[in-house]
């Protein structure tokens, strides 16, 4: 039986992101942080084209309110920082972690309220349904890879940060703003596992 040609696309996609971070030289940050958190950078295929599934906060949860963010959040004790994300994606958008392949985990972060962020990277399969968590997500977003490789999307603004200035990006989609911790991860992985490639 031959494989369908969404078939054979999904799993090139796949094969080419587990070889890149499996050969990523992974920065690890083992202190300077308060707590520990983990998100999942979901990846599918739609009509033939990757996708990045994204969320936009509810304006009542406590912080980074109404931004545009990666299913994720607190680490609980007992538990990796990978389950941590299967189970706030779970949470979330209500995709289960029996339809989510991990494909590996990219770059610790430190968030603005210091926090660890470890981002996995994970496929998920055609035919899913989402279901957000209303007090916490307005919004499932699918936005084509394409978007984060036109540079006209991008904006940089230089912002005080740590006494002194670092860069902040911001990807323009639609009506929205991607910005913040969220959009440096993306700048990241499309810089260092996709264009490269």
């Amino acid at each position: 039986m031959t494989s369908s040609p969404h078939s054979r696309s999904a799993t090139k996609l796949k094969e080419r992101i587990r070889n890149e971070l499996a050969h990523l030289e992974r920065r690890r940050l083992d202190s300077g942080f308060t707590r520990e958190a983990a998100v999942l950078l979901p990846i599918f295929l739609r009509e033939g084209e990757p996708h990045l599934l994204l969320t936009r906060r509810t304006t009542t949860v406590s912080t980074h309110k109404g931004q545009i963010s990666f299913p994720g959040g607190m680490r609980q004790e007992g538990e990796s920082l990978q389950e941590t994300a299967l189970r706030e994606t779970f949470e979330e958008v209500g995709l289960p972690r029996s339809r989510i392949e991990i494909l590996g985990r990219f770059h610790d972060y430190i968030s603005i309220m210091n926090y660890l962020v470890a981002p996995f990277v994970g496929f998920i399969d055609t035919g899913f349904v989402t279901t957000p968590q209303k007090s916490e997500v307005a919004e499932v977003l699918s936005v084509p890879f394409a978007i984060f490789m036109d540079p006209s999307r991008l904006r940089v603004e230089p912002m005080p940060g740590s006494g002194e200035m670092t860069d902040m990006y911001f990807y323009r989609y639609e009506p929205h703003q991607i910005w913040g911790l969220t959009a440096r991860i993306i700048k990241d992985f499309f810089e260092e596992l996709w264009k490269r490639s």
